[in-house]
């Protein structure tokens, strides 16, 4: 039976550094998923800036945190869990680990300011924090759940074969990202207005100035 309780207190080391690949935080697959060009202004740039949304966000996981572990129902609640994937090179924190102390289960649990998405952001940087427990463990984790606080509502995620696959390519394309160290040009679009990145980004100005040097370019010589 796996003691997630040793996770927390003692966590593992990722050791895609021996191989001379970079550790990718379980927090880099969400910015990534959202937008690229994110990612990179805050893993490589070490860009940020907080609006009333990152601000709830860094609340409520706070909360989360700063829970005492404990025991419901034959269920261990561990909070604010260090997991890594050395094979993966990924590593972070997994907000919660419910541990179904009859049948030995294991299943990670992700807190979110907001509510369900269309597009796979948040299921992505779960099942990589699923990947992590699997290696950790040895056994096989099936699901996962999503808690968002605008809805109040629990979502259950099933790792499927391709949402792992999904996840997988997403953390090539993050290494591959990081080890290159650019930041990729802005593509404004409607995500863009929840961005706390978007003064920092300017994309609606970087476009635009690109815009321009294509049509000059059209008419140089």
């Amino acid at each position: 039976m796996p003691d997630v309780q040793n996770f927390a207190a003692n966590p593992p080391l990722a050791g895609t550094e021996e191989r001379g690949l970079p550790t990718v935080s379980l927090s880099a697959l969400q910015h990534y998923a959202f937008c690229p060009r994110q990612c990179a202004l805050i893993h490589n740039e070490q860009a940020w800036a907080e609006n009333y949304l990152t601000a709830q966000g860094r609340s409520l996981h706070e909360r989360v945190d700063s829970g005492e572990p404990e025991t419901r129902k034959g269920v261990r609640f561990e909070r604010s869990v260090h997991v890594s994937a050395q094979q993966l090179g990924i590593s972070g924190i997994v907000d919660m680990v419910e541990h179904d102390l009859v049948s030995g289960s294991l299943k990670p649990v992700e807190y979110k300011r907001g509510k369900p998405k269309p597009e796979p952001f948040d299921e992505i940087q779960l099942c990589a924090q699923a990947l992590c427990l699997e290696e950790m463990t040895g056994q096989t984790i099936a699901e996962g759940a999503l808690w968002y606080m605008q809805t109040r509502h629990r979502v259950p995620v099933v790792f499927s074969d391709g949402l792992r696959a999904q996840t997988l390519a997403v953390i090539a394309q993050v290494r591959d990202l990081l080890a290159s160290g650019q930041t990729p040009p802005p593509v404004y679009g409607k995500r863009c207005k929840a961005c706390s990145l978007v003064e920092v980004c300017q994309p609606k100005l970087l476009e635009k100035d690109r815009s321009v040097g294509y049509v000059e370019g059209l008419f140089e010589g």
